[in-house]
């Protein structure tokens, strides 16, 4: 099969190869999947240069997320599901060949299966981002008639936080960074959206709950945010922080989560229990069966051969949506899938 991998970390450029490996068989409870599209997410590209990630195995195929068919299954895996179209998630966690290839084989319970109405480039933005979005707002309580903050409103987890919570039936307060993302966040349903280089972001939040405090917070930088979250927090919030930015430390004034009852709360995907992540699955494809009409955004597609582009897309900062790497067919043919 075709694939990409690198051997050492390092500037996507300078690292990711492409060419033939061998097509892996699948094992003991697993599927292979015949990928047609793969997503680069920020954790991808941190692994592959080095971020706070070790050089965990010997040869590394990137990215976790995708969508395709499975087209052979291992032992005790039923027969039927070969034909399936499926997204995937966790491709690249744990072990070494991810979603930048022709195929992976995977457990079969990593798997979900891909309405028939999206495309496969659409499935393979769900993964990680609408699951990290569907725990922070569900995994302990839902969110029904809260006041809700997503920070970074219009990012991929953003953007999902947004409809999910809307679809509990919650108020959604975005905070963006700029007008062309401001529209973006509304049409994913945020009532109120704030634009953070326009005035203090901190009071307008505050001014959208009514004065009655944010109760639930999808915050994508607790250290960058601490300040925007404290003062339009409501008494007892809870806080959920799935990311970090180039700022990883710092001084956290905890009597004001203290005294206020406040939660922080950390958000790992790869950390979570079996049991969470599967209710994350099925959440993700409950609200999918609910609106056929949900938003996938797709910031833009790449060829296999130039996943090293899309790695460098994701570095460079200002996506809206999933970058995406095709691996099935050459660029001039992306458009013609039937979904």
């Amino acid at each position: 099969m075709k694939a990409v991998w690198y051997e050492r970390q390092g500037a996507a450029a300078e690292v990711l190869s492409f060419g033939e490996l061998p097509t892996p068989e699948p094992g003991a409870g697993e599927v292979r999947v015949r990928l047609h599209a793969s997503a680069v997410n920020p954790a991808d590209a941190n692994r592959r240069s080095g971020r706070r990630h070790p050089m965990e195995f010997a040869r590394i195929i990137p990215n976790s997320d995708g969508a395709g068919v499975i087209d052979k299954v291992g032992a005790g895996v039923e027969a039927s599901r070969v034909g399936e179209r499926v997204w995937l998630c966790f491709g690249q966690r744990g072990r070494a060949w991810g979603t930048a290839a022709e195929a992976i084989c995977l457990p079969q319970d990593l798997v979900s299966q891909l309405p028939d109405r999206l495309g496969f480039e659409q499935g393979a933005c769900l993964g990680i981002p609408c699951m990290t979005a569907w725990c922070a707002l569900f995994a302990d309580s839902a969110p029904v008639g809260q006041r809700v903050l997503v920070t970074g409103g219009a990012g991929a987890v953003g953007h999902y936080a947004i409809q999910l919570a809307k679809w509990a039936g919650a108020f959604v307060v975005a905070t963006v960074r700029s007008p062309a993302r401001a529209e973006h966040a509304r049409l994913a349903g945020a009532d109120v959206v704030v634009d953070c280089t326009r005035g203090s972001a901190a009071q307008a939040a505050a001014e959208a709950a009514g004065g009655l405090g944010i109760e639930r917070i999808v915050d994508i930088d607790a250290v960058a945010n601490a300040e925007l979250v404290l003062h339009c927090a409501a008494e007892g919030a809870t806080w959920v922080s799935y990311a970090v930015g180039p700022q990883v430390l710092a001084s956290v004034p905890m009597d004001r989560l203290i005294r206020r009852n406040i939660a922080l709360r950390g958000l790992y995907m790869p950390g979570v229990s079996t049991t969470v992540r599967r209710a994350a699955q099925k959440g993700v494809n409950d609200w999918l069966d609910d609106v056929p009409d949900a938003l996938h955004t797709v910031d833009s597609i790449h060829a296999l051969r130039d996943t090293a582009q899309a790695h460098a897309a994701v570095e460079r900062g200002g996506k809206q949506g999933t970058v995406i790497v095709r691996c099935d067919t050459e660029l001039k043919t992306f458009n013609q899938e039937t979904p």
